[in-house]
């Protein structure tokens, strides 16, 4: 594995107290929350190179015709829609109806978690931003569903080398994906796509999962996501597009979620993870296992045999463990401190969901959640089916930090933090260091005006005095690293400079 990754977010978004007959679209007011940002903030092309995208090419050896394609799937098309790329090398954009924040490339969990909590810092200034140009009170939640049958997804990307048969990755990886969700679910309550029961599961994301595998990510959604769109050179990576993850607040949730998932396809890749851990049903075990906050239920194997969720992330966290002890001398130090962190935190979050699943609500979203709901039940007899359950459900998401029930947990010291503040500060502004992203970043920063559009894979300048766009490509997602143009950025003064010094 390239231990290359990333995350990004579509966000609930709502206005609050206007009249019906002076509603936005969700797409309008989402065009509005990101323009609002870019409005005020260094960096911000206006253009996306979709040169080469590929949303409807399969993993499994075809490409669909763009006539054969739902709407939905042609994500190489922006729809005049607001696009920003930001100095922190990462896209903020309109997606679906919602604004989405594609956090930049990084190497380790850790940094993912800063990222990911950044793209909350910029959703919430976004949102107050465009409340105070429009006139309206605009609303950004982190969650997965509005409740009434409609979701929307958090998305992991993960580079892997083309040479791992893609059929293993959909025999031994979708386990994984089917029962992390005990540590990893954002909690939600309702049950069913459009909540038709009352009750309170693990996962925001379970119920709308339909298929194994497959290309669509906003209906008939599968478990293991097809789309072969490595944004990189595709003769030597594909991205695997993991779209069943829930929008976490918990820091400890994301970073196990990045981690754990990154550590079982390095396994997969080495040979650790044998098929002996197919589900049998792994859409029906998905629901099943959401549907049970106990997390006492049982799944079948496709050999016959039944397994806990705790059981089967314990069995993933044995190969990881094999794995590490098979490639640490090829790691790094900060690598190989990191993975015993997270293999450290996976079987303490195993542990106690074990013994008693409330030990956690300092760490896990869902947890945490359940618990809030639980005094509030208690207090004043509610039902699951009751208004005000419903309102923690989504109060706790909110990205404005005044009204975020998870925010007030992490002010009365109620929920463990992996990240400061000043992390959080830094990563809204700079990009990683060790990633191309570096150099999108860096340029936005300081060459904004002359670039015409970029994509994870390029940037292209408009230079003086040069007949064509320059086009600078960034096939390799460790190239372009501070250590590598860190100088050239810094001692070009004009973007002239910069592409004949890139030249050189």
């Amino acid at each position: 594995m390239d231990g290359v990754m990333g995350i990004e977010t579509e966000y609930g978004i709502s206005a609050i107290g206007v009249p019906a007959e002076e509603e936005l679209h969700p797409m309008q007011l989402s065009n509005h929350v990101v323009k609002a940002y870019g409005w005020s903030s260094a960096g911000g092309a206006s253009g996306w190179d979709y040169e080469t995208e590929t949303p409807l090419r399969d993993l499994r050896g075809y490409e669909l015709t763009r006539g054969q394609a739902h709407p939905d799937q042609l994500t190489d098309t922006d729809l005049g829609m607001a696009n920003l790329i930001l100095t922190n090398g990462a896209r903020l954009y309109v997606d679906h109806a919602h604004p989405e924040f594609s956090g930049p490339e990084v190497t380790s969990a850790l940094d993912a978690v800063r990222y990911d909590k950044a793209g909350d810092a910029i959703m919430a200034i976004a949102a107050q931003r465009a409340s105070e140009s429009i006139g309206r009170q605009i609303r950004l939640y982190k969650n997965n569903t509005d409740g009434k049958g409609a979701s929307y997804g958090t998305h992991e990307n993960y580079l892997l080398s083309r040479t791992t048969p893609f059929d293993r990755i959909v025999t031994q990886f979708s386990g994984h994906l089917v029962t992390r969700q005990v540590i990893i679910g954002a909690g939600r309550v309702g049950l069913g796509q459009a909540s038709e029961q009352a009750g309170f599961q693990i996962s925001q994301r379970a119920d709308f999962f339909e298929a194994e595998v497959g290309l669509e990510t906003t209906l008939n959604r599968p478990i293991i996501n097809t789309r072969d769109e490595p944004h990189a050179d595709a003769t030597k990576h594909r991205r695997l597009h993991v779209i069943t993850g829930d929008a976490t607040m918990s820091e400890i949730s994301t970073y196990l979620k990045l981690g754990c998932a990154a550590w079982v396809l390095r396994a997969i890749e080495y040979g650790s993870v044998g098929p002996q851990v197919r589900l049998a049903a792994p859409v029906a075990a998905m629901r099943a296992i959401s549907h049970d906050p106990s997390c006492t239920t049982t799944v079948g194997l496709a050999d016959g045999r039944t397994i806990t969720a705790i059981g089967l992330q314990e069995m993933y966290l044995d190969a990881c463990r094999a794995t590490y002890d098979a490639v640490a001398e090829d790691l790094s130090e900060a690598a190989r401190i990191e993975a015993k962190d997270l293999f450290a935190r996976w079987q303490s979050c195993l542990d106690a969901l074990r013994r008693d699943p409330f030990e956690l609500a300092d760490q896990l979203d869902w947890v945490a959640k359940l618990r809030l709901m639980k005094s509030y039940r208690e207090r004043d007899g509610l039902g699951w089916d009751s208004a005000k359950v419903a309102l923690i459900d989504l109060q706790y998401c909110d990205v404005d930090p005044r009204r975020s029930l998870y925010q007030a947990l992490v002010g009365k010291g109620r929920m463990q933090r992996l990240v400061s503040d000043a992390e959080i500060e830094q990563a809204r502004t700079e990009p990683p260091a060790d990633t191309r992203a570096y150099f999108r970043g860096k340029v936005m920063a300081k060459f904004s005006e002359a670039v015409v559009a970029a994509s994870w894979d390029s940037v292209i300048f408009d230079v003086p005095g040069r007949a064509a766009l320059q086009r600078i490509p960034l096939l390799d997602p460790l190239r372009g690293t501070r250590a590598q143009v860190g100088r050239i950025i810094e001692e070009s003064q004009t973007v002239t400079e910069l592409v004949e010094a890139l030249g050189r």
